[in-house]
């Protein structure tokens, strides 16, 4: 994968707000939806969506200016610190120059030696931790709770992914990378919400009692025009001002296609009109769709456009803040 940084096209200076004006830019730019003729929208979509996982979160972004996660946020492998001397068949050197053998038995993953002064060879714990998703007990080393004599159960794999909104919508399936460089298959369920978790049974790393799971975080992805609201969705919607005037018939966009809406004459700006049924599915049934009305001016204000309203202003001036008081 490209450096997030050059995909979102900001320098490594660039301030939170900075990345994420690219990242609403550059996604209203490349969403599928604005770009159905273009077979490689998805994967521009995708690779974006990817990068600002990385960038848009504080401590992520550190990681990968540290050189600890790559473009995809996955961990990197450095190597085994203090490697060369001191190491010996079996072990893997630690930070003061001593190793430590581990071996998988009856009684679990264990440490067989320590480094020098008996204090603990450290690194090699992280490091797996960090490459395969390993639960770190409340005491000892990671992984001896779950391969060791505390159930032998398997260790759970965790990974993240970032689907559309029109995914969270209808569902679907992605092949999901692990950090353990396995891919699956994961099955996204129709009406997936942000910050949510799918597990997949038994897919995880083995241990003493059979395999862990796979806990896939979902992150669902700012769409260009509708913002979530639970089940429902809301938009806001631009008319002219002759639209709002006279009333008028104009195209909504919906997650499943635009529709019709009637405006009636004089509607006025903040107006909010609510369709039945163009949100979110939920347990309860589909969500709504409100449309809030946005009056917009054309760009350049015509000397008879202005002579009309300077017209209405002197014959029928009105006070629309009367009862701000």
């Amino acid at each position: 994968m490209r450096d997030p940084y050059e995909i979102l096209g900001v320098g490594r200076n660039a301030s939170a707000a900075e990345i994420k004006s690219a990242y609403r830019r550059l996604a209203k730019k490349h969403h599928p939806d604005a770009n159905k003729n273009d077979a490689k929208a998805a994967s521009r979509f995708a690779e974006l969506n990817a990068a600002y996982e990385v960038l848009g979160e504080d401590d992520k972004r550190k990681a990968f200016d540290r050189g600890e996660i790559d473009g995809e946020g996955k961990p990197r492998f450095r190597g085994f610190e203090g490697q060369g001397a001191g190491a010996g068949p079996g072990g893997f050197a630690g930070r003061e120059g001593g190793f430590e053998n581990f071996s998988f038995g009856p009684e679990g993953f264990q440490r067989a030696s320590r480094g020098r002064g008996g204090g603990p060879a450290g690194g090699f714990e992280d490091i797996l931790k960090g490459m395969f998703g390993g639960r770190a007990p409340r005491g000892g080393t990671p992984f001896e709770e779950d391969f060791g004599q505390q159930g032998g159960g398997g260790v759970d794999v965790s990974a993240a992914v970032t689907i559309t909104l029109n995914e969270a919508a209808s569902g679907g399936s992605r092949r999901v990378r692990l950090p353990t460089g396995r891919e699956v298959e994961v099955k996204i369920p129709a009406g997936l919400a942000d910050g949510q978790q799918i597990r997949l049974k038994g897919q995880g790393l083995p241990g003493l009692n059979g395999p862990g799971d796979v806990l896939i975080d979902i992150t669902v992805a700012p769409h260009p025009v509708f913002v979530r609201d639970g089940s429902d969705l809301r938009l806001d919607l631009p008319v002219t001002i002759y639209e709002a005037v006279l009333g008028a018939k104009v195209r909504v966009p919906t997650l499943g296609g635009a529709v019709e809406l009637a405006i009636p004459p004089g509607t006025s700006g903040g107006r909010t009109f609510r369709l039945k049924g163009k949100g979110m599915p939920a347990k309860a049934g589909t969500g709504d769709l409100y449309a809030k009305v946005q009056i917009v001016l054309p760009a350049e204000i015509d000397p008879e456009l202005e002579a009309l309203m300077q017209k209405l202003r002197d014959a029928k001036p009105y006070d629309p803040r009367r009862d701000l008081g």
